[in-house]
């Protein structure tokens, strides 16, 4: 055998069975995508509680809530909006996550129902780049809480000469801080993420131990309560109904990525109602804390400098400037930076390479396994130089904050087809064959009815969306994009549900009624696990046979 076809047949994702037989996995299917096996199903309802005070947790959230103040708000209108937002926000990852929670499989899997088995290569590509270019942003965010770590250890790493130029947003000192940062990041890839349970755990007391501190030791330098509290709104009437408006929904659009990939996440649960609480209860509950405590803090720095920062790390690396350079401020910063620097990393893994490798995987299954999709992200993370996309253009950050309306629709075709259509129960092993005869293979392997609903969606908020990228636009185009995400999904949804009531897809009983999900679900992997009675009720094993589809209750 040559070298290549050696090589070649190494890089092939292998796949094991119940029985221990080795196969090379088929085009649409390898283990990592596959229903999560009942070992790996480890996270219960305090896990998921957890994880959003942890996913939460990250130096960004500190200072997200306060845009609205900017424009005339008073905090505590600022904060309610981003708390009403994310209400909505946790509400609809708790729906569109279902599927996930009962059958165990990832985003680009489920996207195969409503796509189809080719079409949903769009939704997934689509996802798998958002994720790796928010995830270099996150790891630029990191460098510089690196960089404040290790300025108050080493003074001399300040006077580094600047050899990246003004077209960089990190400095050389900073970007060395980059490359040590990304290999922090590597490192902990290597862990699976059913065992990442007790690394969240630990993020949620590190980080908030070190956010404390800073909102402790910043009051106190600002000589008690900001007046930033206090402060009263500098708009009335109807400009201030729209700004409401517009950070309410604006609340809800940030978390559009959360709410499309909650089956990414959910597919790790116990059971299918372990995700509820930590979605509609410590989602919004964890935002409205950490921004509350960001915006304490920003307004403290008003008291002590005469200025507004709103970025913490900017804030700690001011504290440390000329006189202030003492060994109590400089312990101080380090301690902070360095809870800073540990929960932006578990921000990065949890909330972009966790989506963007069950992505990668799902593009090519036959070589890239859910793992080597996270170090695919890393490095295409490093390649795209992020330093400069952050410094060049400020439409950049504009572009990545309106793409809502693409999520939306997406979001919205999802949840109409698990719930209205196929009211609950999926054909799983259909969704891993690229057999002309599968129910999700559609019309050459693409769903005309998603990808109807999802352009028909797209259209009404595109000029609102062109809007924000600097194309001159009336008032009203404007302020209708602010309701632009629950416009994106309501239109999917309805337009979705209309098509396929007059294009009725195969392979759905429309005669038969009531909700047909299963009481649980495993895989056919799983099914020695099911007979030892691993399930605690009814539950459905299903596997595909010559001919089709074969459910068995058992």
């Amino acid at each position: 055998m040559s070298v290549l076809a050696t090589l070649h047949r190494r890089l092939l994702v292998k796949s094991v069975d119940q029985d221990g037989n080795e196969r090379i996995v088929e085009t649409l299917d390898n283990d990592s995508i596959r229903p999560t096996r009942a070992k790996d199903r480890t996270w219960t309802q305090f896990t998921y509680v957890m994880f959003w005070f942890s996913a939460v947790a990250n130096v960004s959230n500190l200072y997200a809530a306060s845009t609205g103040m900017t424009m005339g708000l008073t905090m505590w209108e600022s904060i309610a909006c981003s708390f009403g937002g994310q209400f909505m926000a946790g509400c609809l990852m708790a729906i569109n996550g279902r599927a996930g929670a009962m059958y165990r499989i990832p985003y680009p899997v489920l996207c195969r129902s409503s796509f189809g088995v080719w079409g949903a290569l769009w939704p997934t590509f689509n996802r798998a780049v958002m994720s790796i270019v928010w995830n270099g942003v996150n790891m630029t965010q990191g460098a510089q809480c690196l960089y404040v770590f290790l300025h108050a250890i080493f003074p001399s790493i300040a006077h580094i000469p600047d050899k990246m130029g003004p077209k960089s947003a990190l400095t050389s000192a900073q970007m060395i801080c980059f490359v040590v940062y990304w290999l922090i990041n590597c490192a902990f890839l290597v862990v699976p993420v059913p065992k990442m349970k007790m690394l969240v755990y630990i993020k949620v007391v590190v980080y908030y131990a070190g956010a404390l501190a800073m909102l402790a030791w910043v009051v106190s330098l600002a000589g008690g309560s900001p007046a930033a509290l206090r402060a009263s709104s500098s708009v009335h009437g109807q400009e201030k109904s729209w700004l409401i408006c517009k950070f309410l929904w604006l609340g809800l659009a940030s978390c559009g990525t959360f709410i499309s990939n909650a089956a990414d996440l959910q597919r790790y649960a116990r059971k299918p109602s372990d995700v509820i609480l930590g979605q509609i209860i410590s989602f919004p509950v964890s935002g409205l804390l950490v921004a509350v405590i960001g915006n304490v803090i920003a307004g403290s720095s008003e008291s002590i400098f005469g200025e507004l920062i709103w970025n913490p790390l900017t804030f700690l690396d001011k504290l440390m400037d000329g006189d202030r350079y003492t060994h109590g401020n400089r312990a101080a910063c380090a301690f902070i930076s360095l809870a800073f620097i540990y929960s932006t990393v578990f921000s990065a893994i949890f909330e972009n390479s966790i989506p963007a490798g069950n992505d990668i995987a799902a593009l090519w299954p036959r070589y890239i396994t859910v793992k080597r999709g996270f170090f695919i992200c890393a490095i295409l993370s490093f390649a795209i130089c992020p330093w400069y996309l952050l410094a060049t253009a400020s439409i950049f950050i504009t572009f990545l904050s309106s793409y809502q309306i693409f999520l939306s629709a997406i979001a919205g075709i999802l949840i109409c087809d698990y719930y209205l259509i196929r009211r609950g129960h999926l054909h799983v092993p259909a969704l891993y064959t690229a057999d002309p005869a599968g129910i999700y293979y559609y019309l050459y392997g693409i769903n005309p009815r998603g990808f109807g609903a999802y352009l028909i969606a797209v259209a009404p908020n595109f000029y609102g969306f062109l809007s924000q990228m600097g194309v001159r636009a009336p008032l009203g185009i404007e302020r209708f994009y602010f309701v632009a995400y629950p416009v994106g999904l309501l239109v999917a949804f309805a337009v979705f549900a209309a098509l396929c009531a007059l294009w009725w897809p195969r392979g759905v009983d429309r005669g038969q009624k009531g909700w047909l999900e299963p009481r649980d679900y495993w895989d056919e992997f799983d099914e020695v696990a099911v007979q030892q009675g691993v399930s605690g009720g009814d539950v459905e094993v299903v596997r595909e046979v010559a001919g089709g589809v074969k459910g068995e209750k058992i």
